[in-house]
């Protein structure tokens, strides 16, 4: 989610900014710009340095910047620049970066959340600034306006002028110590021409030196063509970049001499992360998605969800749910289904697309359809959603791509945040569309009076740490998954099992062990098992099971008993500390403990893993397996 780009050197700088920018896209994004140093004209009046900032956003794709920027004639050796995924504020020119101060003197691009915006906003608003925008980021720009020229009397606080530092990387490093939240940030100054101020905390930051510049970025991928050497900032690092060099300081201003990382990929390399394939680069990348879907989420202690497109009252109407979807969105509908009825006690189906407007299901003006779809142009899907508001229900669309089809004919939208998706079995959309889909499930709750405001925010909280949880899982069961997938590679069939949101889990495992490994295999409710399932089990058999602390952990366990009296090869998904499970299980892949609503989540990631090793060790391509696209966009 956004990108930052800067170049300070000697050579011509839009060109630069806008390949970085064009290597950033596959992050996802809604809005693209740059700021420009250029010679002013020599006027009387005209400032001191005789640079001024020459700023260019667009909504939509940085093709059309470069268009734009392609008819600007200024040279301009210094600049930055940025695309950007809404958060606060919806995509518009005036909310996209970079943001100048008052004085126009001033830009800056800045990733990640500021938290404590609001009430900066109203003490700088206060003091005299004006706002151009809806963004969080825009605190920033003023916030080192203040600290570069002074700030004056506040009579509200009774606080004395102080003066300006004139320094802009002092002035960035004041900005900072006002801030609470995360930051990626990069600073240009008319006043100092050629010096880009760099800081950064919980955003990533690289910053590298080539033979004619220096450069910053959000990602390495960015600076591959000028430099393989690049310093990656620690948390609390800053840094002033200038044509001659780069030099670093933490946050009292002390110099320091940060690592330098040599980076030895080619670009294929580079746009993978230094992964051996997408996919892989992908699943690392969910602790990312769960935390850039639910930015800015929870606003004053209320769960905000402002592009629902329907007020608080029409959501109190709503008595019936649709979640229609295809393919692992499906498979995201079945966890919302468990969440919705048990929070909100709203009755919720899951209809697979494809058939939902060939049923004439019940509709009426208080239905609300959900359309979940990672490309957002799922042909089923939209014909779907067409028929739905035909018969006036609310259709409110869960979608990966800003501006797609869903996004465009749904009421409102939740954007999963999981940027551009490579690898064509889901990973990391999955992931955000579960997120995405808990959010709508706790604010259903939450307007029906279902749970109360302290059990969202904790909920919330809880929802969160799942980034952490993967991590973990990320770190510490690579070995396990690697002996499990030993044991399937050479079977013939496979079975996915579980009960409660077990269940719906091993239905995503499945598809994604026959989508990238051609191994057959399929899911069934654990409790189905006796009912025919389980005459397919023989000796080494792979039974895959989801087995986690829950209230139907005992009925799982008697179920997998039966499987291991008939010589099943046994292999479970369970929580960490789980020792018991070990007398029946042949291998035993762990997750943190979780509260069960949130289990999918986290017990999604090692079946995902699995998957992967399983198609590694039979040679298939797990990035385009075959007769699989990304985006279906036909019935």
């Amino acid at each position: 989610m956004c990108g930052i780009v800067g170049y300070t050197g000697q050579d011509e700088a839009k060109d630069i900014l806008i390949t970085g920018l064009k290597r950033l896209e596959y992050r996802g994004y809604d809005s693209a710009g740059v700021a420009l140093e250029c010679a002013s004209p020599a006027t009387p009046g005209a400032p001191a340095s005789g640079v001024t900032l020459s700023v260019i956003r667009r909504v939509g794709k940085v093709a059309g910047l470069e268009s734009e920027l392609s008819a600007f004639g200024a040279p301009s050796a210094c600049g930055i620049g940025h695309t950007r995924w809404a958060t606060h504020g919806r995509p518009s020119v005036a909310n996209a970066h970079p943001h100048t101060s008052c004085n126009g003197r001033i830009a800056i691009v800045h990733n990640g959340i500021i938290e404590n915006f609001a009430e900066l906003r109203a003490e700088l608003e206060r003091r005299g600034h004006t706002f151009a925008s809806e963004t969080d980021t825009e605190v920033f720009a003023h916030l080192i306006e203040e600290a570069y020229e002074g700030r004056p009397d506040d009579p509200a606080t009774g606080e004395p002028a102080r003066p300006g530092s004139h320094d802009l990387m002092t002035a960035v490093r004041e900005a900072c110590t006002q801030v609470v939240g995360a930051y990626g940030l990069a600073a240009v100054c008319a006043d100092e021409p050629g010096v880009i101020a760099v800081a950064r905390k919980d955003s990533p930051i690289v910053i590298g030196r080539g033979e004619r510049g220096s450069y910053v970025a959000s990602d390495v991928i960015a600076l591959i063509d000028a430099t393989r050497d690049v310093v990656v900032l620690e948390d609390g690092q800053f840094a002033r970049l200038t044509p001659e060099g780069i030099t670093y300081t933490d946050a009292e201003g002390t110099p320091i001499e940060p690592a330098v990382t040599h980076i030895d990929w080619d670009i294929d390399m580079a746009e993978k992360g230094g992964y051996p394939d997408f996919m892989l680069k992908e699943i690392h990348e969910q602790p990312r998605v769960v935390r850039d879907t639910l930015v800015g989420r929870m606003v004053g202690g209320e769960l905000d969800i402002d592009e629902l497109g329907l007020t608080m009252e029409e959501l109190n109407l709503i008595d019936r749910v649709y979640v229609i979807a295809c393919g692992t969105s499906y498979h995201a509908g079945l966890i919302a289904k468990n969440l919705i009825e048990a929070w909100a006690r709203i009755p919720c189906e899951v209809e697979a697309a494809s058939e939902f407007r060939y049923r004439n299901p019940i509709i009426t003006p208080s239905t609300l359809v959900v359309a979940v779809s990672q490309s957002g142009e799922t042909a089923d899907t939209l014909a779907a959603i067409r028929d739905a508001r035909i018969k006036g229900a609310k259709v409110f669309g869960i979608t990966n791509v800003v501006g797609s089809p869903v996004a465009r004919e749904s009421d409102g939208v939740i954007y999963t945040k999981a940027n551009k998706e490579i690898a064509v079995a889901s990973t990391k959309s999955f992931i955000g569309q579960v997120v995405s889909l808990t959010l709508l499930a706790l604010l259903l709750a939450q307007v029906k009076g279902k749970l109360t405001t302290g059990q969202v925010r904790m909920l919330f909280r809880e929802l969160g740490n799942t980034a952490e949880q993967i991590q973990w899982i990320l770190e510490t069961q690579g070995e396990a998954i690697h002996e499990a997938a030993l044991a399937c590679k050479d079977a013939h069939s496979a079975l996915f099992v579980g009960r409660g949101m077990g269940a719906a889990i091993a239905h995503e495992g499945a598809l994604k062990l026959k989508e990238i490994s051609y191994l057959h295999a399929e899911a069934y409710a654990a409790g189905e098992m006796k009912h025919g399932p389980i005459a397919l089990i023989d000796q080494g058999f792979p039974v895959i099971a989801v087995a986690t602390k829950s209230p139907v952990y005992d009925k799982t366990v008697s179920n997998l008993k039966e499987c291991e009296a008939r010589g099943a090869q046994i292999i479970v998904v369970a929580t960490e500390g789980d020792e018991e499970i070990r007398a029946i299980a042949d291998h035993v892949i762990y997750i943190p403990p979780v509260r069960d609503a949130f289990s999918a989540i986290t017990a999604t990631v090692p079946l995902q893993l699995l998957a992967r090793e399983v198609a590694i060790m039979r040679g298939c391509d797990v990035d385009q397996p075959r007769n699989l696209a990304k985006s279906v966009t036909v019935e």
